[in-house]
């Protein structure tokens, strides 16, 4: 493989050999960051009317504004990995896995730069699409790693080094510090002893996640993670929140989403509260003596927020709401609701909202709405069933006037939006979760499955797949510890919390399709749980945020 008029060649696994690794894969970032300037400069051009961005022409060119924002969190990507590639290889652990891993993806990554960025199965983002070529990317690190980098020779290599090291919680040394690398092996544990036997179960007979594991997961501390320990929490990073997301949505999606309600509450709470409602709520979301579950979308709104219709009157010391709401998930068994409601009737978008904290009686299986002027109905779904999904009414609902979040009318699409960095980042470590879970089932059962003679893993193409998936694993985990490190590093982060999201689900819905795949028929049968896991992985794209509308919030932030 020749560059610079040398051979770097590792014959075993036809890349380069870890000596030159690191200095061709960090050569690759420079002009890869100067594409995406490049392309960046050019959309611009494309969008810009009068000298400003318009948001008609952004819709117009809605493709090629998407492509920047996939070309960006690619970029993006690779820096990540070349940093995670960095601390490991200073601190001696940055063994032949990690190496295949970093040569793989760069291999990938920067071909799929050059030549096309899958954005769904059937959407192609490529430069053409903002006016550029790929001969911009014509660097001597990029063609080395590009025509190199994800060779079958290195697939196979990675996929050997993963049977060897199965079981290990990420198929290649994670980058962070021994404290989450404790919190991860403290959930790992707990999700595979008291999820994963009894996830598939769940999902099949359609049941709520026991009350009984709730209860466990409460005294581990999952619904206080990083709230502050004055308000009843552990006040511990981001990080550990997506460790902790990752691990039990490797059991079990539903499971893992769980912390989901109580990290949104939280959030709103501490960002807008006043603080007589933090002192009285907080404490009692850490400890789960409520559950709380978030009540936003609307039947005609989607991601749309700022055409809520559902109204909150105010009446002397209470409001009255009334109006309709979809998709709330976990809505029956719990206590308080984050609601947003219209409280200026003479609105039509975002300034008149506000947000409650709207009390509820949890109800029962009998009676699942019992609190007056509210009713619901359960919503049938193809997957992330856990927690169920419901459709709600309001007809003269009570809440008290005190439970108006911060105490001011008009703030809540303000409120909401400061919760969305955390709640996509806690995406993004879900979709990873249900990625490793996919590639875990999916690799066992191409060890044990025998075809033509042999175990499937023997097959390059199915090898191929498990490679994949672990080097796509690892670059989404990176571009999210990432987003987290910059929140608990008070930076802001909603650009790389909404790329982490956008690539995981990709990620995840791949790994999981491609796990099924695997499987053959078998993976078509509701018995195998890669069934489930399937169906779970695809509302990864769609919740907090479509992957369209994700793109589409990128690209308008990288344009200013």
């Amino acid at each position: 493989m020749p560059h610079d008029g040398q051979d770097m060649s590792d014959p075993e696994t036809n890349g380069p050999v870890l000596s030159d690794l690191l200095k061709l894969t960090k050569q690759a970032i420079s002009p890869a960051n100067e594409l995406f300037e490049t392309s960046k400069t050019a959309l611009r051009n494309l969008v810009s009317e009068d000298g400003r961005i318009s948001g008609k022409l952004i819709e117009e060119h809605q493709h090629a504004a998407h492509a920047l924002s996939w070309i960006a969190t690619y970029v993006e990507s690779l820096t990540q990995m070349q940093a995670w590639a960095e601390r490991l290889n200073t601190d001696g652990k940055f063994g032949e896995m990690e190496q295949l891993i970093l040569q793989i993806a760069f291999g990938e990554y920067l071909s799929q730069l050059k030549g096309g960025i899958p954005m769904s199965q059937g959407e192609i983002a490529r430069l053409q699409d903002i006016g550029l070529t790929g001969g911009i990317l014509q660097a001597p690190a990029i063609a080395t790693l590009a025509q190199s980098g994800n060779s079958a020779a290195a697939r196979s290599r990675l996929v050997t080094l993963m049977q060897d090291n199965h079981g290990h919680a990420t198929f290649g040394a994670s980058g962070l510090d021994d404290e989450l690398e404790m919190i991860r092996e403290q959930f790992r544990r707990f999700a595979d002893e008291r999820v994963s036997p009894n996830a598939h179960d769940w999902h099949l007979n359609d049941e709520l996640i026991p009350m009984e594991i709730i209860e466990e997961l409460a005294e581990m501390g999952v619904f206080g993670l990083t709230i502050p320990e004055n308000l009843g929490g552990f006040g511990l990073s981001k990080a550990s929140m997506v460790v902790v997301s990752e691990e039990l949505s490797r059991g079990y999606i539903g499971v893992g989403s769980l912390g989901t309600r109580s990290e949104i509450a939280a959030e709103l709470i501490l960002c807008g509260g006043t603080d007589e409602q933090k002192s009285h709520w907080l404490p009692k979301i850490a400890s789960a003596e409520i559950l709380p579950t978030a009540v936003f979308t609307e039947p005609n709104t989607g991601s749309d927020l700022g055409s809520l219709r559902t109204r909150a009157v105010r009446e002397g010391d209470e409001y009255t709401v009334t109006g309709n709401k979809t998709w709330i998930t976990h809505a029956a068994r719990t206590h308080v609701m984050t609601l947003l409601a219209r409280t200026d009737s003479n609105t039509t978008d975002y300034k008149g909202l506000s947000m409650f904290l709207a009390e509820k009686t949890p109800g029962t299986d009998a009676e699942p709405f019992p609190t007056p002027g509210m009713t619901g109905g359960e919503i049938d779904v193809l997957g992330y069933r856990g927690m169920k999904e419901y459709e709600l009414g309001f007809d003269g609902f009570k809440v008290k006037a005190e439970n108006l979040l911060g105490g001011v009318e008009g703030q809540g699409f303000k409120q909401l939006m400061q919760t969305f960095e955390s709640a996509r980042i806690q995406t993004a470590a879900r979709a990873i979760g249900v990625a490793q879970n996919a590639l875990e089932v999916g690799m066992q059962y191409a060890i044990d499955r025998n075809q033509f003679g042999k175990s499937l893993i023997n097959f390059p193409r199915v090898a191929g797949k498990l490679a994949m998936m672990a080097v796509e694993i690892m670059v989404a985990r990176q571009l999210t510890y990432h987003s987290a490190w910059q929140k608990d590093h008070d930076k802001r982060c909603d650009l790389e919390a909404g790329m982490a999201k956008l690539l995981g689900a990709r990620v995840a819905w791949a790994a999981a399709d491609n796990a099924l795949q695997i499987h053959g028929g078998n993976g078509f049968a509701l018995e195998y749980q890669i069934s489930r896991i399937l169906c779970d992985a695809r509302i990864l794209n769609i919740f907090e945020g479509a992957a369209e509308i994700q793109a589409q919030v990128i690209a308008r932030r990288l344009l200013g």
